[in-house]
């Protein structure tokens, strides 16, 4: 899987998981579980993850709906 979008907004996450449903396209959020060791502040960031094969339909749908995508290296 590959690192889509990354973000702190927590409604940025959600409105992502949606677009991509429906476009049938797969994702699976990581790091929703750090608000424990962060202590809900929002400082560390979800990751949207996608696979390979759906990553560049994957960011046209982001793109189209003004959401910029994460175009740095995906973490292991």
């Amino acid at each position: 899987m590959l690192e889509l979008l990354r973000t702190t907004d927590p409604t940025l996450v959600p409105f992502t998981q949606a677009l991509l449903s429906g476009e049938d396209i797969d994702c699976v959020v990581l790091d929703v579980n750090m608000s424990i060791l962060e202590g809900s502040l929002g400082i560390l960031p979800r990751r949207v993850m996608v696979a390979e094969r759906d990553l560049h339909r994957a960011r046209r749908v982001l793109i189209d709906n003004g959401i910029e995508p994460f175009e740095g290296e995906s973490w292991p």
